[in-house]
């Protein structure tokens, strides 16, 4: 087995788990977003309290996942950087799924 052959799963594993992290914190983040636009347009507070610790927990474990997978691709400071803050924005770790994605199956740096 060629050394490529050996460090393909391993970047493929450490995308898989990226992926499956930005579509779960993607999806947290629009409920929390939902939570607070409820809570600060009527009196109902409970969802808040409840996704904003969640989307907390799971934005710890996206940051691993992605900080995992920018080690192993060797990316750029910057590049890392803007990967990890993407789950912190509505939509935003979509796109950028996609273009890690795209960019990590090419074989390129971010």
């Amino acid at each position: 087995m060629t050394q490529q052959q050996e460090t393909q799963p391993t970047h493929a594993k450490a995308l898989v788990r990226y992926r499956v992290m930005a579509y779960i914190v993607g999806f947290a983040l629009l409920a929390l977003l939902a939570a607070m636009v409820l809570r600060l347009t009527t009196e109902i507070t409970a969802p808040s309290a409840i996704v904003a610790p969640a989307h907390g927990f799971l934005y710890m474990i996206y940051l691993v996942a992605a900080f995992d997978l920018a080690q192993r691709c060797k990316w750029s400071a910057k590049g890392t950087l803007l990967v990890l803050i993407a789950g912190t924005i509505p939509f935003v770790s979509f796109y950028a799924e996609k273009q890690v994605v795209r960019r990590v199956n090419a074989g390129e740096k971010l």
